[in-house]
């Protein structure tokens, strides 16, 4: 089936990556190249390799689960689906500029924060403002996944990101920082002017549509009219009458006909459809069940979502900037950390054994974000008397929905696992660099 071409195409590369390294020898860079000859993969690490990549990278896995459960029990409560139609009718005329801000948030949080996994928290709640624009998922995925993209491409503080290349070429965070920050404008530009492209010929595409088919219903009118025509005409031949009668008959058939053409229009679309060329278009806003929580007729308070959501954001920035050594040069909040530990109530570390281990901002974690997401979910759910029933049956049903997605991130990296035990790729790297003398920017 389409819906699992995902699942296809990282299949398919895993046994491709199989069948090269029994073709590639293997190497790896240590100061030289040191070809390490044929390491083949065999058919039982195909099973086993997706387990060590569940070991090291399981926690990602874990974290895309919560995170549908968290939005699972949110469906749950009706507010939610206010607060969401509040905002949408606050952007109408500036859904354009809406959409280009959310652009820039992801890429610039992802280019100076390294939270592109994070992101996946907000990632739900901005598809389903999208869709309830009237935008489809391809726009969707332009605004959160082509921003978090650019955000990586020009990644600028972020240390998470650039640690590794930093460390290896001996840098510092800053190097060429004016030129990374132009990598991530010209980005973001890019990703914004495609957006605002494709939605201007999605818009011409439904105007054509809709044009189309009122033509053709006017044809359908047209036709009917002229076969009512005949009838009555047949009728009034068969038997004599009298000028009054004709005249009701006429007026008779002609509400008939009135009638039977304004039935015909609403059940005879189909065959009007066959006399034009229609342009299929999106057809997104019919299936978004998944992405959009259920419509609610009700009026509900939003200002616990407005308060929890701004303290979500609002933590989540402060807690994955690099503030430290590593960035910004900023102690306070390794230093406010270290006094929490540290506090004692009658020689008790109270703050140390009741929160157990936990990092200061600037060096969180995505397994990091559990804690604050269950305590935002269950104010909410007590606020609104939600039942507890009712939050496990949402838990479960969320995250029955992420487990789909969660288990292509492990066979993602089952991949990467894959070419790191069998490095061949070191060898067709060579094959492509030794095409030209030197640095080759095209070959590099």
């Amino acid at each position: 089936m389409k819906k699992h071409n995902i699942f296809k195409v990282v299949l398919v590369t895993m046994f491709l990556l199989l069948v090269l390294s029994w073709i590639l020898p293997a190497a790896y860079y240590s100061g030289e190249y040191v070809d390490q000859g044929r390491v083949q993969m065999g058919l039982f690490d195909l099973f086993n390799y997706p387990l060590t990549s569940l070991s090291y990278f399981g926690y990602i896995a874990m974290f895309i689960v919560f995170v549908g459960g968290f939005y699972g029990i949110l469906y749950k409560i009706p507010a939610y689906r206010t607060f969401l139609d509040k905002i949408v009718n606050f952007s109408k005329g500036k859904e354009k500029v809406i959409l280009s801000l959310m652009v820039i948030l992801f890429a610039v949080l992802t280019s100076i924060c390294g939270v592109q996994f994070g992101l996946i928290i907000f990632v739900p709640f901005v598809v389903s403002l999208i869709l309830l624009m009237g935008y489809d998922k391809i726009v969707a995925a332009l605004v959160t996944v082509g921003s978090i993209c650019v955000g990586l491409a020009g990644s600028t503080y972020s240390f998470n990101n650039l640690n590794v290349l930093t460390s290896y070429f001996n840098l510092d965070l800053k190097y060429q920082i004016g030129v990374r920050f132009v990598i991530l404008f010209v980005g973001i530009a890019l990703v914004i002017f495609n957006t605002l492209m494709y939605i201007k010929k999605s818009m011409i595409d439904v105007k054509i549509e809709k044009k189309t088919v009122k033509k053709a219903e006017e044809k359908v009118e047209i036709k009917e009219e002229k076969v009512s025509t005949k009838t009555v005409e047949k009728n009034s031949g068969k038997k004599t009458v009298s000028k009054a009668s004709s005249k009701t008959g006429k007026t008779n058939s002609k509400s008939k006909t009135a009638n039977k053409s304004s039935k015909s229009r609403k059940s005879d679309n189909k065959a009007a459809l066959k006399d034009e060329d229609i342009i299929v278009v999106r057809e997104t806003r019919n299936d978004n069940s998944d992405f959009v929580p259920a419509k609610v007729d009700s009026k509900h308070k939003i200002w616990p979502f407005v308060v929890t959501s701004i303290l979500l954001f609002v933590l989540f920035v402060l807690a994955f900037i690099t503030w430290g050594e590593n960035g910004f040069g900023v102690k306070l909040f390794d230093n406010m950390t270290k006094s929490v530990s540290e506090f004692t109530l009658f020689k008790f570390p109270l703050f140390a054994k009741l929160l157990g281990t936990f990092n200061s901002f600037g060096n969180w974690t995505i397994t990091d974000l559990f804690l604050p997401m269950a305590m935002i979910i269950l104010i909410l759910a007590i606020i609104y008397k939600v039942k507890f029933d009712d939050i496990i049956d949402g838990f479960v049903a969320g995250a029955k929905k992420a487990l789909a997605p969660a288990v292509i991130v492990i066979l993602i990296y089952t991949i990467l696992v894959l070419v790191t035990y069998h490095p061949f790729q070191l060898t067709i790297y060579k094959a492509i660099l030794g095409l030209g003398k030197g640095f080759n920017i095209v070959t590099t």
